[in-house]
């Protein structure tokens, strides 16, 4: 072949690799061939990455137990003065130290953004979000999602909010209670009916649906409970140890316990 038929072949396929795996400059995720690459969150520990891929193999899920094994243990607290409020306003840009912080942008919108596929924002925005269609790794639905159709799509805290006020959080100070309510870490779109049945739960009551993504899903809350030197309960614990031990994760389960 020439040099110049060389060259032609070369900066063909350096043109088909930049169509098919596209960065995402706002969220810092790729896309391959149109589609959200999904991120094990042992590979993405800063939670700027779509996800949850399901942790498979028996080295990443040796790994995971013994991250989960660091997590320390406590009772629970009561909920006694529990507010949303004491998390900050909903969704508003005004955390600080964590991704996404004050880029203009609300934090669900960065949210909608970082896990979303064709997405679309609000004519004249760059921030709000208006469509997209959302793969929600807790049930394995594909929700096709419209803004006037808002609460099918609710953002979750991995860790609860209220989990995290009765195991200690309600003596933060409230800059350190803002950061783990908008570190997109702690923080998955998902369907909102998913996220209404998990309310504020910790594993052992609560796991989603997809037996799939279990480990995933504890591995997740073991990073926010150890960026923020939160204690988890005993059961918690248990059961999230149990879900990393099994060798073989399932697909899809009937219940979510």
């Amino acid at each position: 072949m020439s040099t110049r038929g060389v060259v032609t072949v070369f900066l063909g396929a350096a043109v088909m690799f930049t169509l098919v795996a596209q960065g995402d400059a706002r969220t810092g995720s790729t896309r391959v061939s149109g589609v959200r690459v999904r991120a094990a969150p042992l590979d993405n520990p800063d939670g700027m990455r779509p996800g949850l891929a399901p942790v498979s193999s028996t080295r990443d899920r040796s790994a995971a137990v013994r991250l989960i094994g660091k997590l320390r243990v406590r009772g629970m607290g009561p909920k006694t003065g529990y507010t949303r409020a004491r998390f900050g306003d909903n969704w508003a840009d005004t955390a600080t130290g964590v991704p996404y912080a004050r880029n203009g942008c609300r934090t669900r919108d960065d949210l909608l953004a970082r896990d979303g596929e064709d997405v679309e924002y609000r004519r004249g925005s760059g921030c709000v979000v208006v469509s997209m269609k959302l793969r929600d790794p807790y049930t394995g639905r594909t929700i096709r999602w419209h803004r006037r159709r808002a609460d099918e799509i609710q953002v979750d805290h991995v860790v609860p909010l209220s989990y995290e006020w009765r195991m200690g959080a309600s003596r933060w100070p409230m800059a350190k209670r803002m950061r783990i309510a908008n570190d997109p870490l702690n923080l998955m779109p998902v369907y909102g009916d998913a996220n209404e049945a998990k309310g504020g739960s910790g594993p052992a009551s609560w796991l989603p649906p997809v037996r799939g993504v279990r480990c995933a899903y504890v591995v997740r809350f073991t990073q926010v409970a150890l960026k923020y030197d939160l204690p988890v309960t005993r059961a918690d614990k248990t059961a999230m140890l149990a879900q990393c031990r099994q060798t073989t994760p399932g697909r899809r389960s009937r219940g979510g316990n």
